[in-house]
């Protein structure tokens, strides 16, 4: 099911206030398949700015048209939407499929398994689509991968900008766990015991 804002985004939450764009660790995108290496960090924009295609955009390498995109947040969120903007000529992705919370995975990861959710995408040149989730599977996502294993019959395939809409948590993924051990001598015993209690701590 996709939005194809064709009404007050403001009374249906279309609004920019509701991407996920400042909540990405943008340093720690990667992209697979990639024709210029790091290109991929340049489709993730403003909502506002999404259908700027001045700068630098994600392509495959010729005759290649498969992408995989690893795209880690800075602390948890819940997605409601995803928009994928694409290029002209057939080069635009038609299809993707998306695993949640699995790092490091290949092309031969992704083709065998089973995704969260896909997609049969649609061009989207005007920015104007965006795909719904099955909003009950994606809650407390760390980390999302983008499989795009084909284009519209291009030898390529470009992207100019990935959006998603949701919410984030207050939990940071850099989470320190802290443990305390209580060390209790028995001054009975010629030997020393230790009582060790644990717990972890969560710092926000």
């Amino acid at each position: 099911m996709a939005c194809t804002h064709d009404h007050s985004c403001e009374d249906h939450d279309c609004s920019s206030s509701w991407s996920l764009y400042k909540h990405i660790d943008l340093t720690k995108v990667t992209a697979l398949n990639e024709a210029n290496p790091g290109s991929v960090k340049s489709v993730f924009k403003a909502w506002e700015e999404r259908l700027n295609s001045s700068g630098e955009h994600l392509e495959s390498n010729d005759g290649d048209p498969e992408l995989l995109v690893y795209i880690p947040f800075t602390s948890d969120v819940k997605i409601k939407s995803i928009s994928v903007v694409g290029g002209a000529d057939g080069t635009s992705p038609s299809k993707m499929r998306v695993f949640i919370n699995r790092d490091g995975i290949d092309f031969s990861d992704a083709q065998s398994m089973q995704p969260v959710q896909e997609w049969d995408l649609v061009e989207n040149l005007q920015g104007m689509l965006e795909y719904q989730t099955r909003y009950a599977k994606f809650q407390s996502v760390a980390s999302i991968t983008l499989h795009f294993p084909e284009s519209f019959g291009g030898d390529t395939t470009q992207i100019h900008y990935i959006g998603f809409k949701g919410e984030a948590t207050q939990l940071k993924r850099d989470v320190v766990a802290t443990i305390v051990y209580e060390i209790t001598p028995n001054p009975s015993d010629h030997k020393t015991q230790a009582e060790t209690g644990g717990g972890l701590s969560h710092v926000e």
